[in-house]
This record gives C-alpha cells, structure tokens and sequence, in this order.
C-alpha cells in the first residue's frame, strides 16, 4: 500500500500565466494570504521565471540526500533538518504549481508547460469550452497534472480546490527519498487511512511546512512564525519501553506511570538528539487515528533549543510585496 501522506512538506510558488491581466489581478485578490503567489501575462517573463528551476529544484533535492546519507552514516537526522530550515530560505521560492491559460495569442499553454523540461512540479490546465477535449487528451496523456474549465460555476473555489490537493499530494521522488528514513513497521502505521487523516488534518492545520522522521519517530513541523513544533508518535504497544526509558531518565514515578497508562510521552529521544538542558520534557498523549495503534505529544521547541534561528515563512511572504502582474 502507497504512503499517502506526503514524508516531506513545505509551501512553495504558485505560478499563473494568463494573458487577461484583469483575471490575473482578481486571482491576486482572492487567493489567500498564506499562499505565494505570483502572476504573468506573457509567456516571455513566466518562462525567464521558469529556466533555471529544475537546476534549484536539483540543488535543494540533492540537500536532502546529503541529509539522509548523513544520516545512515551515523548523524541524527533532526539537527540536520533543523539547520536546513535555518540556511535554506529560498526553498519557499521554488516553483510548486504552474496554472497556465490554454489560449494564448502566439501560443498555447500546452506548448509552454512543454517547454518545462525535468522540472519536477505540477502543471495546470486553464481551458476554454471549445479546448476541453485537448485538455482532457493531455491530462490522460501525463501531459499535465489537471485541468479547470474557466467555464465552471463557481471557478475560484474549483482552483483553490485543485491547488490544494495539488500541494497535499506526496512527491514522489521526496517521499521516496525520505521514506528510507523510516521502519517497515512504521511506514506501515502510517499507511492506516485513519493515521494519515489525522495526521493531514493535524499538519495542515498547524503546520506551513514538516518532515516525518523514523528516529526519532515523529513530525518535525514549523508554523508560520517560525516556530518550530514535536510531534512525537509512539506505538501503543511500545509504551511500557518509552516508561522504561523515562524511569532511566530520571522522571518520577508517577510521570512513568503516566507514561505507562498512555496519558503523557516522553521526550527521551528528542531530549538526548538536540542536546536539550534540564529534565526531559513530556505532554499530554492523545490517539493518532481511529485503531488504538498509535498515540501522539506535541512538543514546542523554544529558539534557545534551536542551533539557529529559523526564517519564518510569514517574513518570507512579508518580503515578497504586493501581489502584481509581471510583463503588462
């Protein structure tokens, strides 16, 4: 069974390209805030924007790699990861989704997706009544990734829609990547559609950006300020070795009772890992899905546990300006 929760999220660009600046500019009034956006009128300027991704999308991929061959080298991996947050900025500026206009003058947006080569996001189709068919013929041929009738009632919220699953959906090459990270047991926990859904829904609301790791297990998440977030998961049936580990730790009887029971986890891991001063810290425990196989804690990260400051995704978006149409 396929993971179908994504191992490694972040937010990256939206990029629209559409002649119909008036189109562009309402698509810039509604979108939301939280999302980076950034809107084009000529197919000249989308694809200056354009050339060099697949290059930053290479580089930032092979970061990744160096952090898990680290890791099977012997470094832990949620430091690394920590740091990579902490140096790698321009990772929010990286292309995710391209939605372009099918009907262009000069051109068409399938010719301009195809000039997209080795570039690793998802394309998007804008079509008219009379372009569905070829719109269809792409999507069934793995030319793009959907497609949105501007035709449709109601269309913005249709887009919004697309775009959101577009960015909940696992990359494949990532996932692949970072599921070498994780136990057979535990990706198989995380393959039970009750774990996922919980763990969507718990992501997507808190969350702008996180990496599931297998040791420790958990999610490594940031907010939007920057602040960074533990959710630790444990096995239910391996909470009587998490109380061992707490009693060796230190923590008193009734904390290991605690932890025992379900009620609390500790964070003997993630404590040992970063390094952290005083007692090891625990949290409230709640169920990780439906089927009683893995509880959860969520543990904040003060910036005096950090190894360095995190940039935070809100003074990235605040540094990007007002949303306007390049190339009019």
């Amino acid at each position: 069974m396929a993971l179908t929760i994504s191992l490694f999220h972040r937010p990256g660009s939206v990029l629209f390209l559409d002649d119909d600046t008036d189109y562009l500019e309402m698509l810039g009034m509604v979108i939301p805030a939280h999302w980076q956006v950034e809107l084009f009128s000529r197919p000249s300027g989308f694809g200056a924007r354009m050339q060099n991704e697949p290059a930053r999308w290479e580089a930032d991929a092979m970061m990744q790699l160096q952090m898990i061959e680290r890791w099977r080298q012997g470094q832990p991996l949620l430091p690394q990861v920590l740091r990579y947050w902490a140096i790698s900025a321009a990772r929010y500026e990286l292309a995710q989704t391209c939605v372009v206009d099918y009907a262009m003058p000069g051109t068409d947006g399938l010719r301009v997706l195809n000039t997209l080569l080795d570039w690793p996001g998802s394309r998007v189709l804008l079509t008219g009544q009379a372009d569905e068919q070829i719109a269809i013929q792409a999507f069934n041929n793995g030319l793009i990734d959907q497609f949105v009738p501007k035709q449709t009632t109601d269309i913005t919220r249709h887009l919004l829609g697309v775009l959101r699953k577009l960015s909940q959906t696992p990359h494949p090459r990532l996932n692949t990547l970072w599921r070498a990270a994780l136990r057979p047991a535990q990706q198989s926990m995380l393959q039970i559609p009750s774990v996922a859904q919980a763990l969507r829904a718990y992501t997507e609301q808190h969350w702008v950006e996180y990496v599931v790791l297998g040791e420790p297990f958990g999610l490594i998440g940031l907010d939007s300020m920057g602040t960074c977030h533990w959710l630790q998961l444990e096995p239910t049936s391996s909470l009587p070795d998490l109380a061992e580990l707490a009693g060796s730790a230190g923590l008193g009887f009734d904390t290991v009772r605690a932890v025992r029971s379900g009620q609390r986890l500790a964070a003997v891991e993630l404590h040992q890992q970063m390094g952290l001063r005083g007692p090891v810290r625990t949290a409230p425990a709640f169920a990780i899905g439906e089927d009683g196989v893995l509880c959860g804690a969520v543990f904040t990260l003060q910036p005096t546990d950090l190894p360095q400051p995190i940039y935070a995704y809100r003074h990235f978006l605040e540094a990007q300006g007002g949303r306007t149409v390049q190339d009019t």
